[in-house]
Formats: C-alpha cells, sequence, structure tokens
C-alpha cells in the first residue's frame, strides 16, 4: 500500500480544496468541482517533472477510486421513487440516448474521432456527463487521455446549458413541467441540471419545484449506465475473442462493479421502503453520505487523470472532438423539444 500513498495524497490534495471552492462558492457549481480538479491536476503535471514516486496512487486513483464512485453513486438512486416519476420522461429518455450514440456514431465515421473518444462523449452527452464517462472508462479500457478530453468537451456544453436554457425555456413557452423534462433529459451533468432548474425556479418563483422534478429525471437518465455499460463489455468481449488476443480475461472485461452499483440501488430502495420514522432517517442520512462520497471520489479521480493528461495535446486534438460532443448536444436538445410537443407535454 506504501507505493500508492503518495500519488492517493497528491489526488487528495487537489481535490479537497476543488470541493471546498464548489461548497463556498455556489458560482462555481455550474463548473463543478470534477472539472476543477482535472484542469488543476493538468497544470500541476506541468510542474512535477519526476512523477515517478506518484505514478502508482494516480494510477490507483484514476481506476480504482474511480469504480469505486459508481458503486457508491447507487446509494442515490431510490429505484422506487424514479418509477413512479420518472415514467413520464423515459419516451424523452430512450429518444434523447439513442439520438446520442446514433449521432456520435455518424460523427466518429465523419471526423475520424477516435473510437474510445467518441464512445465516451456519447455516453456522457446521453445518460449522466462525468457518471457515465467514469461508468464506462473501464469497461471500453479507455485512457486517462481519453477521458479527460471526454470530460472537458462535456463541461463545455454543460455550462453552455446551464446558462441558456432557462432563458431558452421561457422563449419557447414551457410549463414547470416541461422545462423540469427539458433540463433533465437535454443537460449532461447533474450539477448543470441542478443550476439550469435552480435558476427556472428563481426567475419563476417555483420553490424548488422545478429542481425536483428536473432531478429525478436525471436520475433515471442515470440508470441506462447499466444497459450501456453491459452492452460495450459484450461488444469488446466480441472483438477480442475475434482478434489476435485468444486468452482473453473475461473477469476483467466485464464491469463488475456495475453489478455492485445495482446493488446498492437495490440497497437503497429496500431499506428506505421497509424503515420509517427515526429508522428512515437514519437510512438517509448514510446514504446522503454515501453519495456524497461517491462525488469526492469522482473528483479524486478527475484530479488523477488531469495528472496523468499532457495538457498541450489536449488542446492541439481539441477541435474534432469539440464539433463531435456540439453536434450530440444540439441533437439531444432538439429532440428533447421535439418529443415534449409530440407528447404533449407542453
Amino acid at each position: 500500500m506504501k507505493k500508492y500513498l503518495l500519488g492517493i495524497l497528491l489526488c487528495l490534495a487537489i481535490a479537497v480544496p476543488a470541493t471546498l471552492l464548489v461548497m463556498f462558492i455556489p458560482a462555481l457549481e455550474v463548473i463543478g468541482s470534477a472539472v476543477i480538479a482535472i484542469i488543476a491536476g493538468m497544470v500541476l503535471s506541468l510542474v512535477i517533472k519526476n512523477k515517478e514516486p506518484f505514478a502508482a496512487g494516480i494510477a490507483f486513483t484514476s481506476k480504482k477510486i474511480l469504480q469505486y464512485a459508481v458503486i457508491l453513486l447507487g446509494f442515490g438512486l431510490n429505484l422506487a421513487t424514479i418509477g413512479k416519476v420518472g415514467a413520464t420522461s423515459l419516451p424523452i429518455i430512450i429518444s434523447t440516448i439513442a439520438t446520442s450514440l446514433i449521432v456520435a456514431f455518424i460523427m466518429y465515421k465523419l471526423l475520424r474521432v477516435p473510437s474510445k473518444t467518441a464512445t465516451l462523449i456519447g455516453v456522457g452527452s446521453s445518460i449522466c456527463g462525468g457518471s457515465a464517462i467514469a461508468a464506462t472508462a473501464p469497461v471500453i479500457d479507455a485512457d486517462d487521455e481519453e477521458i479527460a478530453q471526454s470530460i472537458s468537451v462535456i463541461f463545455l456544453f454543460n455550462v453552455i446549458a446551464a446558462l441558456i436554457f432557462p432563458t431558452l425555456g421561457g422563449i419557447l413557452g414551457m410549463t414547470n413541467e416541461g422545462f423540469g423534462l427539458f433540463a433533465g433529459t437535454a443537460v449532461n451533468d447533474t450539477s448543470s441540471v441542478t443550476a439550469a432548474a435552480s435558476t427556472w425556479d428563481t426567475m419563476h418563483g417555483t420553490g424548488s419545484q422545478v429542481l425536483d422534478y428536473a432531478t429525478i429525471v436525471k436520475l433515471t437518465r442515470t440508470l441506462a449506465i447499466i444497459p450501456i455499460t453491459l452492452v460495450l463489455a459484450f461488444v469488446r468481449i466480441k472483438k477480442e475473442k475475434t482478434g489476435s488476443k485468444a486468452n482473453i480475461n473475461i473477469k476483467k472485461i466485464f464491469p463488475m462493479f456495475i453489478l455492485y452499483f445495482v446493488l446498492a440501488s437495490v440497497i437503497t430502495t429496500i431499506v428506505t421502503s421497509v424503515c420509517t420514522g427515526q429508522a428512515l432517517e437514519v437510512a438517509n442520512n448514510i446514504f446522503g453520505f454515501l453519495k456524497q462520497l461517491s462525488k469526492f471520489f469522482i473528483v479524486m479521480a478527475m484530479a488523477a487523470i488531469g495528472l496523468n493528461t499532457n495538457i498541450v495535446k489536449l488542446v492541439k486534438t481539441g477541435g474534432k472532438p469539440i464539433l463531435l460532443g456540439f453536434t450530440c448536444w444540439i441533437a439531444i436538445t432538439g429532440v428533447s423539444i421535439l418529443m415534449q410537443h409530440v407528447l404533449g407535454i407542453w
């Protein structure tokens, strides 16, 4: 464990201030602590000349701690609540996810973007930004630079969406429910969904009505991590079976951490449905802590990924991935609005 210690401490030293910055400066919520950590890691990697003492710990944080973060994310998902409230949004969610993945595939072919980067951007755009990228990256064996590239693209359109969507929704004459669906299905990352929905609530004096609804829609989208990662795992297994790798390790490819993520969701659902009174309050506090720990682990992992990323190379190769991300974002936005019209929601 000693060989990991220095690298883990370095990631921790980046993650703690990144988290505190967002906590004490609410305006930074639209950016998110994960993005701050990845940028800080990139800048610090230019300063640290000898990364060898930190290498093992950084690798452990970017791989294993990232998987632990996805598992703990399951404790924030109550399947019963999502089933009741999220059902209305299901047709829109399925449409936007399918659209994003199809557009990402087409643009990957047209622009010749690296396949793993295109997959991460497509999944991140369609499901839940950084969390989806965190879950997908180990399954497709993406490296840190591919993860950093994808997170950077997602971050760019998160910020734009959080800033312009409340005004756009007002111009289009959306109802509160309509904007909650729009924010929950067309904004990539949870932090930006909450930022956009909170802005709408403030503009229209609706308390936290839209924020609560948009969050549940977003959590419903998060469940798509399960089928997407499993399909990608089977595709990779099939490719490696037919390729030159005769003795492939299926256990290494198959995303066991996703099964633990599902188990965590099931535990949350059962416990919160069985417990009442003080026991329920205690359970909710524990699950709330685990959910926050999940977010912090993601920030740590992003710091590690930043430390392993060449920022100069990232900027030079960023044009095509940004165009791919922009195309996915515009397509998702259009489909979300179109589906609401088709379903007569607003």
